[in-house]
């Protein structure tokens, strides 16, 4: 794999906790749902790019699986989160008021590296990947970086977080498919303008536009870093339903799970290619019987 072999994200530096929390606010934004959690011990150690899972339906509820939605922001006891209602679970989450508790454990997964100290960092959020982006902008800015954001989504409707990156970022682009929003177009349109300023790149969104950025920021010789979208079973590195074939330190590409070894990977260390596959020289296919074409 050619491009620069970007580190991975840091581990979190202390444990999860799971608790059972108010919903102390609940906002419609468009064809999303933000709700604020009164939920001290996450947000005192949440990092942008970690996420939280929820237990869904109630404790008599046949939906045994946990919701996993990556943290918008998590300040002074409260964490927020972006909820798009696309199943059974997730839509009721978005139905949540404030008042009603929800079971929670987080925060989970790895965050996004700090960038270098005063570099320019080109922030990439697609729909409502872009609220992963919000606490990671005002860290930067914090710490003295300079920030441009690029938010793109299919249609105004499905853009997100533009108003708070907006009171953050030095400049903010928007993109849409279909022209209902700033640009008509992807967001590799605004996002190959701003590279060549941009000493460090972060993305979240689907995998298609985490592809398409990364491969970009690599062929400048930027490291990128992407939150990726996978569905998670257990959200904890059990189930191994969340494996992506990355590329480690040695050269050797190996199954890392999204939810424990990501959801930050080096966007050049994703071998998007072959997302979905089991490639013949991953550690442990030949145990298997792959073999090589």
């Amino acid at each position: 794999m050619s491009g620069l072999l970007t580190e991975p994200a840091p581990r979190a530096a202390r444990p999860p906790v799971q608790r059972v929390v108010e919903v102390v606010g609940r906002r419609e934004v468009d064809a999303y749902v933000e709700l604020s959690l009164a939920a001290p011990e996450i947000a005192e150690r949440a990092e942008p790019g970690q996420f939280v899972a929820f237990a869904i339906g109630g404790g008599t509820s046949a939906l045994l699986l946990r919701r996993s939605i990556a943290i918008s922001t998590a300040d002074e006891g409260v964490v927020t989160v972006v909820v798009s209602a696309a199943g059974p679970g997730s839509t009721w989450l978005t139905e949540r008021r404030p008042g009603d508790s929800v079971d929670v454990v987080g925060p989970l997964g790895r965050p996004f590296p700090p960038a270098p100290p005063g570099a320019r960092a080109l922030l990439v959020g697609g729909g409502y990947g872009a609220a992963a982006l919000v606490g990671l902008a005002a860290q930067l800015r914090a710490l003295g970086s300079e920030v441009d954001v690029v938010a793109g989504a299919a249609g105004a409707d499905r853009l997100c977080s533009v108003q708070e990156l907006t009171g953050i970022a030095t400049r903010v682009e928007v993109t849409t498919d279909d022209g209902s929003s700033g640009r008509r177009g992807l967001v590799t349109l605004a996002v190959d303008e701003l590279l060549p300023d941009a000493a460090v790149v972060y993305a979240c969104g689907p995998m298609p536009m985490l592809r398409a950025v990364a491969d970009a920021a690599t062929a400048r010789g930027i490291p990128s870093y992407v939150a990726v979208e996978e569905s998670m079973a257990c959200a904890i590195g059990v189930c191994m339903t969340c494996v992506l074939p990355i590329v480690g330190a040695d050269g050797r590409t190996r199954f890392s799970r999204s939810c424990t070894e990501g959801p930050v990977f080096g966007g050049d260390r994703v071998r998007f290619d072959d997302v979905g596959m089991l490639p013949w020289d991953v550690v442990g296919a030949d145990a298997m019987g792959v073999v090589a074409p």
